[in-house]
């Protein structure tokens, strides 16, 4: 007898705690906007590279360095393809003198579309730097704003502008890894000094665009990347030469 009522007191005592556990709610559509409108407000649109790239890509330009194919006059092969940022609103454009080296003729494309010649009329070799001046710009051209790396430090955020492979503008974000790093260039001729060392994603063709900050103000100009593969893509490790030597090769001060 006390064995059955022990059996029926644990039944009810099951049912009890059943009947006071609460059913779970079946999610409703309400439920997932709410969810979705949440998450969009705590992640606000467009992010901060977005924001950066939007305000530098008006002076983001694509660079191509010609020259003669054999006998034929007529016929212009490509030497070189990179990235440039204009820096002055009367065409003044900085690259990477590795862009344009060999080259008989240089040209830019703006980001409205059109296209210009461009003269070199400064090289800096020591720092892969050279300027270049278009024939003709757009109206409204807008040049970049410049900003110190004084307090630039390792772990701030960057975006890398540029027409890697010549496709773009194309925009990749990271961060800043390191300062005053040194490189070695590919074919050993020239030890280059003081990078910013980043991990934004840069590859050929990215050569001469800007790094940003995400106010979009140009803290470096993208020169190189470190590639122990030797299959001439991007590994994590990119360069920029700082832009305060950038500015010196034009001979304006920068800010």
């Amino acid at each position: 007898m006390l064995i059955a009522a022990g059996a029926l007191f644990a039944v009810l005592l099951v049912s009890l705690q059943a009947a006071m556990k609460p059913t779970p709610r079946a999610i409703t559509q309400k439920d997932i906007d709410a969810a979705v409108l949440h998450t969009l407000e705590t992640k606000p649109l467009p992010s901060a590279a977005a924001r950066a790239y939007e305000i530098i890509r008006p002076s983001v330009v694509r660079v191509r360095g010609l020259g003669r194919h054999g006998s034929d006059e007529d016929a212009d092969t490509e030497t070189g393809v990179g990235s440039g940022v204009v820096i002055v609103d009367k065409g003044v454009i900085l690259t990477n003198v590795h862009v344009v080296a060999g080259a008989k003729r240089v040209k830019v494309v703006f980001a409205d579309g059109l296209e210009s010649d461009a003269t070199v009329v400064a090289l800096q070799p020591e720092d892969d730097l050279a300027v270049i001046q278009a024939a003709t710009v757009p109206d409204d051209l807008v040049p970049a704003t410049l900003r110190s790396t004084a307090e630039l430090a390792p772990g701030d955020e960057v975006v890398a502008v540029g027409f890697p492979f010549g496709i773009g503008p194309s925009a990749s974000a990271g961060v800043v890894s390191g300062l005053r790093r040194e490189f070695q260039s590919p074919e050993g001729k020239r030890l280059l000094t003081n990078l910013i060392q980043f991990d934004a994603a840069a590859n050929p063709g990215s050569s001469g665009g800007p790094l940003v900050t995400t106010d979009g103000a140009v803290v470096g100009i993208v020169t190189a990347i470190l590639n122990p593969t030797q299959q001439r893509v991007f590994v994590g490790i990119g360069f920029a030469v700082p832009i305060e030597n950038a500015a010196s090769a034009v001979g304006i001060h920068p800010f």
